[in-house]
């Protein structure tokens, strides 16, 4: 699944004051929105990043990523599932083992909302698609999506993901050569266009489903401007 990823990420003091620890946009139209913790100002701070992510973005649909999330405050898990019930977007909950308290209760009330597919793995709610990955592995994706993890447990993103555009140069000697032997000689030789450089490709296989569930959902029910 290729993608781009945008990210708005606070800085570690920050991080440690605000229940969304991050923000972003992947594949130029669906919000990314990361929980630390579930706290009375969650939904103010997700409020403010769906209008920042908005500006520049036509919203097909949200990833809410609840995965390590934790939090005892059950009012605010309330509103924040109200507020996503309203919006009426598609909606991709992302949860874990470590997925406790009141994320795991707002995680439960935003399908009982219908708001929205639970995806992974959880002791304390019951995902809709279950996809199991190891703890260690989700805190190695959480850092970097794009990544992928080898049998010895480090991320291996430089030797997959090469953003560096390749030239065929034999491509553009043959090419030179081929219009020096019909006539050519006194034409400029077209230069042979760089290929695209490969686009990033999520690896996490969690947020993974949760995008192919919003991408979907978004092919049937295109937006309308």
């Amino acid at each position: 699944m290729a993608g781009s990823l945008a990210v708005q990420m606070p800085s570690r003091a920050a991080a440690a004051e605000n229940s969304l620890a991050e923000s972003s946009v992947l594949e130029g139209n669906v919000a990314y929105l990361r929980v630390g913790q579930v706290g009375k100002n969650l939904a103010d701070e997700i409020r403010a990043a769906q209008s920042t992510l908005a500006v520049s973005n036509n919203i097909a649909g949200t990833v809410l990523d609840l995965r390590f999330a934790d939090g005892d405050d059950v009012d605010s898990a309330k509103v924040v599932s109200d507020l996503f019930a309203a919006k009426k977007l598609p909606l991709a909950i992302l949860v874990n083992a470590e997925t406790r308290g009141a994320a795991a209760k707002l995680a439960g009330d935003l399908r009982g909302e219908r708001a929205g597919l639970i995806f992974g793995s959880s002791t304390e709610v019951k995902p809709d698609i279950t996809v199991a990955v190891a703890i260690e592995d989700e805190k190695k994706y959480l850092e970097n999506p794009f990544g992928t993890i080898t049998p010895d447990g480090t991320d291996s993103t430089g030797a997959t993901n090469n953003l560096l555009p390749f030239v065929d140069h034999t491509s553009e000697a043959d090419l030179v050569r081929e219009r020096l032997r019909s006539g050519g000689e006194d034409e400029s030789p077209q230069a042979v266009p760089a290929a695209e450089p490969p686009k990033p490709f999520i690896h996490d296989p969690v947020l993974a489903r949760g995008m192919d569930f919003i991408r979907g959902l978004a092919i049937l029910n295109p937006i309308k401007n």
